[in-house]
């Protein structure tokens, strides 16, 4: 049987301590085609995103792959940055300056030209804010045209992280996240019910640290810095959740990640509420539809329950290349 040719996909990230774990899967999957990364504020400002990004391909052996910087801010609400991956956003691991400078264009121009000239249609996967993304859809909505599926992580069904009801990436720009909901082309959600879950052991993580790789021992040293939530894992001090990489793991293994398709939408008035992913699961008209009517909204594919044991290993075998 022919090898199926490898997905194109372009990862839109906030690098972060997560995102440089899904950077690095990206990069050395054999089914995954990294065709751009490129960069919006949110775990770090937007130009140390920009830092973080180019170090890690760097260090991945992917430096050929064009990274650009992106929004710096919200749409409208004022930048506010996450306080989990350290002062420089990499978990302070004192990684060394890029030697090289993203290219000389914005991340929107960026997304456009790679989307329209792949030869296949791309996998978009944001791991970050949405704000890219929805300028993208908004000024250049012929991309669409090109777009696989858009598989990001951001949302929850369940509590959130930045608020009790909002996950960060969302809460960070509830309007962007509204804009990607309507792309007009398949959308896979992986929230916080399947980002939680998926935590390498400890003993995998001190393999890792103990490489003589570079990019086998980054991930590592970024596993450490990542302690599962609360909750999700066995008490194990050494081991790391996978965060962001694991939507990048959907992409590259779809029969890992257990989908419901069901209408989604964004809270977006002012309010303890805003930034919520609202979930619909009833499965049947309530009260409020038999009273007012039902409303258009748009249908997402919700990751619900995730294959932590065959996530685990193909992210390990995937990023120590055996």
């Amino acid at each position: 049987m022919a090898e199926r040719p490898a997905v194109p996909v372009i990862i839109d990230c906030d690098t972060g301590v997560d995102d440089a774990l899904a950077l690095l899967f990206a990069v050395r999957h054999p089914g995954l085609d990294l065709r751009a990364v490129t960069c919006v504020a949110g775990n770090t400002d937007v130009d140390g995103v920009v830092r973080n990004t180019l170090t890690v391909l760097e260090r991945a052996g992917a430096a050929d792959v064009p990274v650009a910087r992106g929004a710096e801010r919200p749409l409208l609400e004022p930048a506010r940055i996450a306080h989990w991956h350290g002062t420089d956003g990499m978990g302070d691991l004192g990684l060394p300056a890029p030697d090289r400078a993203p290219v000389p264009m914005d991340a929107v121009t960026l997304l456009r030209r790679e989307i329209l000239a792949s030869p296949r249609p791309v996998t978009l996967i944001p791991t970050a804010p949405l704000t890219n993304i929805a300028l993208l859809l908004r000024t250049h909505p012929e991309v669409t045209r090109n777009i696989e599926r858009i598989v990001f992580m951001g949302g929850a069904v369940g509590p959130g992280n930045a608020t009790a009801v909002a996950e960060f990436n969302v809460w960070h720009d509830p309007e962007a996240a509204a804009v990607l909901l309507t792309a007009g082309v398949p959308i896979t959600m992986y929230g916080l019910d399947v980002f939680t879950r998926v935590v390498v052991p400890g003993a995998d993580v001190r393999r890792l640290r103990a490489s003589a790789e570079p990019g086998t021992r980054l991930a590592g040293d970024l596993l450490a810095h990542r302690p599962p939530a609360r909750g999700t894992a066995p008490r194990d001090e050494a081991a790391g959740g996978l965060g962001d990489a694991g939507a990048v793991c959907a992409v590259a293994d779809p029969a890992g990640l257990t989908t419901r398709r069901v209408p989604v939408e964004i809270a977006l008035a002012p309010g303890p509420a805003r930034g919520q992913t609202i979930v619909d699961l009833r499965g049947r008209a309530g009260e409020s539809e038999l009273h007012d009517g039902e409303r258009e909204r748009p249908l997402v594919d919700v990751g619900l329950d995730v294959d932590v044991e065959r996530y685990v290993e193909l992210y390990l075998s995937t990023v120590e290349r055996r």
